[in-house]
């Protein structure tokens, strides 16, 4: 099985090269099933009703989030309807959606998208090991394959809930930061890991926003107002090949396009 996960999608660029690019993407890299983060699609910040219909009306299969995802509260209720957006299982109790979903296929194969948050310099949420061993006891048993998208600032974080995971998922995948990382890798008993897939937005930015007001609040130590830097887009990810009758990771490749123009 061959599956393609990207990075946070972040505003206006990044769902504009999705569409450019995504037509052809899994033909082309032969894909079983392509999965994204979706958090940032909405300005920058949050994703919006309109903006999660349109991404997984490109081609997307699985939209996976983060700490932002709650900014729109008009999704809250999509949230709960639809199967192919998930939102980190280790939030408050009661909160719209699922921290977890399954995608067939084909007939008598799935697989389990899994979403976590981190704590480590995060909002405060519950604990995603804990929220990780939850998931997998609910999780049916003839499922093999099951990818978790670990959105999370520190490495450390991420490094070690793939340590603890591993065996027990296919892949542990960060998101957050935005930086996509050189350190793609399979762990002993076969869980594929990256630190960050990276991003899907500008390449002259500071993590997506135009570095200008960026750059003076690092100075000036006081708020500006962020805005969605344009230019050249990149889409970056993984592309991960799975052994479907174990769920081990058989091989892990970081990925990105050359930049796209006109987005």
């Amino acid at each position: 099985m061959r599956i393609l996960f990207l990075g946070d999608i972040f505003g206006r660029p990044g769902r504009k090269g999705i569409a450019l690019k995504m037509t052809d993407l899994r033909k082309r890299l032969s894909l079983d099933l392509i999965v994204a983060n979706g958090e940032n699609a909405s300005s920058g910040v949050g994703l919006s009703l309109k903006n999660a219909k349109e991404l997984l009306g490109c081609g997307i299969d699985i939209l996976t989030s983060g700490n932002h995802i709650w900014k729109f509260q008009n999704l809250y209720s999509y949230l709960n309807t639809c199967d192919k957006i998930v939102r980190p299982a280790n939030v408050a109790e009661g909160a719209p959606g699922r921290g977890w979903t399954s995608f067939q296929i084909r007939e008598g194969l799935s697989v389990a998208v899994v979403n976590l948050q981190g704590r480590t310099f995060m909002s405060a949420c519950e604990c995603p090991f804990r929220g990780a061993d939850k998931i997998l006891e609910e999780i049916p048993s003839e499922i093999k394959v099951i990818l978790v998208d670990f959105h999370a600032e520190a490495t450390s974080e991420k490094q070690c809930l793939s340590r603890y995971l591993d065996g027990r998922v296919s892949a542990v995948l960060g998101t957050h930061t935005h930086v996509q990382t050189n350190d793609a890798r399979i762990l002993e008993n076969g869980c594929g890991y990256i630190t960050d897939a990276g991003m899907c937005g500008p390449v002259d930015s500071c993590l997506g926003l135009a570095p200008g007001p960026v750059i003076k609040r690092f100075v000036t130590g006081l708020p500006q107002k962020w805005r969605v830097a344009g230019g050249p887009v990149e889409l970056q990810g993984v592309v991960l090949d799975i052994d479907e009758d174990t769920g081990k990771t058989v091989s892990i490749d970081v990925w990105k396009t050359d930049p796209i123009i006109g987005c």
